[in-house]
């Protein structure tokens, strides 16, 4: 009897024959990247996580391929983030699942060293958590793509819809995506929390967050996942006839040591030029000029 492979798609649930066959008819794995943060008392903390697993998962349904485990954790609080941290949460606290950014772009490469040596010849990276961040995730997936013969796709939600629509921080754009995908997750009444002793303050909601609804979500997402389809198709076509050999340790170190090497051109160990300094005072200064050595 004839196994049926169903739709089933998360690598993680996948049996062995399951991941064969998939990898068989497309050798394309998808990577949602995301982040645990503040996006006001009226959201759940994994928004960002949950956009890119909805369309990494929707993409797979569509157009074939294999679902990576998510990565929940992202670049935060260095550079450019400081300021903006002291702006939107101040000095309260704020539960993040951040990551230095060397920290983090080191691991990236030992994921696209696991997927190469897996069999995929496509790596599709999208990332619910933006603002700079992906800037250097493409830094090094350039440089990778220079010692390994491999597709490597990189782009964050915003920028799959910017001639659409205008991403924001758990505002209008943000809000809407959640009550789309995952309506159990946001509760708008509970906004009046922010004035409670203890709770945080306004965390980082967007202003324009209360003109979010569920119609624009689902046109939002929807676009998004349109464009990251239209890309996949463009990548299948450009698809390598074989598959990269399996990257060796040594190999890796030198990966490693030319994007460690590119640290200056980093976007997230950095203020922008037109941002004002953050307070000397701020739990957020020692995090303003970052240096991984």
């Amino acid at each position: 009897m004839k196994p049926n492979i169903g739709d089933k798609t998360l690598w993680a649930e996948l049996l062995p024959f399951e991941f064969n066959r998939r990898l068989a008819e497309n050798p394309v794995v998808y990577l949602p990247l995301g982040i645990c943060e503040p996006h006001g008392q009226v959201s759940a903390f994994g928004l960002d996580t949950f956009k890119a697993e909805w369309l990494c998962t929707e993409a797979a349904k569509r157009m074939g391929g294999i679902v990576a485990p998510s990565l929940g954790y992202h670049i935060h609080e260095t550079g450019y983030h400081a300021r903006w941290l002291q702006d939107e949460i101040g000095e309260e606290k704020a539960p993040m699942t951040a990551m230095p950014p060397d920290v983090f772009l080191l691991f990236f490469l030992y994921q696209l060293r696991a997927f190469v040596n897996s069999g995929f010849r496509t790596i599709v990276v999208v990332s619910g958590h933006s603002g700079g961040n992906q800037r250097d995730l493409r830094l090094a997936a350039d440089i990778f793509m220079k010692y390994v013969p491999v597709q490597v796709w990189v782009c964050s939600d915003p920028e799959l819809v910017e001639d659409l629509f205008e991403g924001d921080h758990a505002g209008k754009y943000e809000i809407s995506q959640l009550m789309y995908i995952k309506p159990p997750f946001i509760d708008m009444a509970l906004q009046r929390l922010e004035k409670a002793p203890g709770s945080g303050g306004r965390l980082a909601l967007g202003l324009d967050a209360s003109e979010a609804n569920e119609a624009l979500g689902k046109e939002i997402m929807e676009a998004c996942l349109a464009r990251l389809c239209d890309e996949i198709s463009r990548l299948q076509a450009a698809c390598l006839d074989q598959a990269a050999k399996k990257i060796t340790p040594a190999q890796m170190e030198v990966i490693r040591g030319e994007v460690l090497a590119s640290v200056s051109k980093w976007v997230t160990t950095k203020p922008w030029p037109e941002q004002q300094a953050v307070g000397k005072e701020s739990q957020w200064k020692p995090f303003e000029y970052y240096s991984p050595f």
